[in-house]
C-alpha cells in the first residue's frame, strides 16, 4: 500500500471526513484490520481562510507547497488536497515535489461520466465557482458546467465559511441549498456536484431528484483506489 500525504485542517471538519472515509473503503478492499497508510499535515485554518478572504494567493501556495515537500520528505507517494479551492496551486505542488497529486476536479469529472451526466450545477466558495480552475477541467471532459447567480453564490459561500467549516448545521440552510439546486434544475442540469468538501454534511443524495456528487468521497476513494494498485 502506497503513504498518502494530506494536506488537511481546510477545514478539520473535512479532513475529519476524509480520514474516516478513507480507512473505510481500505477495509472493504483489504479485509481484516487493514485500515490507511497517510501522513497528515492539518493546518489553521484560521489562518488560511484569511489569507483566502485577502486574495493572498501567492502566500497560500508558498504554505501548502511547503508541507507538501515536508510529506514529501515524510514518505508520501501521492499528495491529497482535502479542500477543493486550494487546488487552485494543485499544479504548483505536483511541480514542486514531483508528485502525483490526486486532483479533485478530474477523479469528480470521472465520476460524472461514469454516471452518464453531461450538465452539472457547481456549488463550493465563491472561489470555487467564479475562478477557472475547477469549471475548465469539467469542460475539458465534456461536462457542461452551470453556476449559481450572484446572490446565490454569495448564500452559498456564507453557510460554507459562517457555519460548515464550524460543524455547525442549520435545517434552514439545508433548505436553501435545496431551493439553489431545485430552481437551477428548471435549466436542465441533471447533476450537482457539492465542490466544497463540507457541503456533503448538509446535502445528500435523497435531498434532490437529480444525480449528487460528493466530492469528499469520490476523492476519497481515488485516493485509496491509487494507493491500493491491485
Amino acid at each position: 500500500m502506497k503513504k498518502i500525504g494530506l494536506l488537511g485542517g481546510m477545514s478539520w471538519e473535512s479532513s475529519l471526513e476524509y480520514y474516516k472515509l478513507m480507512n473505510k473503503l481500505v477495509k472493504s478492499k483489504l479485509g481484516g484490520s487493514h485500515s490507511v497508510k497517510c501522513l497528515l499535515h492539518s493546518f489553521d485554518f484560521h489562518e488560511i481562510e484569511e489569507l483566502q478572504h485577502r486574495g493572498k494567493w501567492e502566500k497560500l501556495t508558498s504554505l501548502l507547497v511547503k508541507e507538501a515537500e515536508n510529506l514529501k520528505k515524510a514518505g508520501a507517494d501521492c499528495i491529497v488536497i482535502c479542500t477543493n479551492t486550494m487546488h487552485l496551486m494543485a499544479s504548483d505542488i505536483e511541480k514542486s515535489t514531483g508528485l502525483k497529486v490526486i486532483h479533485i476536479a478530474d477523479v469528480t469529472g470521472d465520476e460524472i461520466i461514469k454516471r452518464n451526466v453531461n450538465k452539472v450545477l457547481l456549488l463550493g466558495t465563491k472561489f470555487t465557482m467564479e475562478s477557472s480552475f475547477y469549471k475548465e477541467r469539467l469542460e475539458k471532459k465534456g461536462i457542461e458546467v452551470v453556476i449559481p447567480n450572484e446572490l446565490d453564490r454569495q448564500i452559498i459561500h456564507d453557510i460554507i465559511y459562517n457555519e460548515l467549516i464550524l460543524g455547525v448545521l442549520k435545517q434552514e440552510s439545508k433548505q436553501s441549498y435545496i431551493k439553489i439546486i431545485n430552481k437551477i434544475i428548471e435549466e436542465g442540469i441533471q447533476g450537482v456536484v457539492l465542490g466544497c468538501t463540507e457541503i456533503p454534511m448538509l446535502i445528500k443524495q435523497g435531498d434532490v431528484p437529480v444525480e449528487v456528487f460528493d466530492t469528499t468521497e469520490i476523492h476519497s476513494r481515488a485516493a485509496v483506489d491509487f494507493a491500493i494498485d491491485e
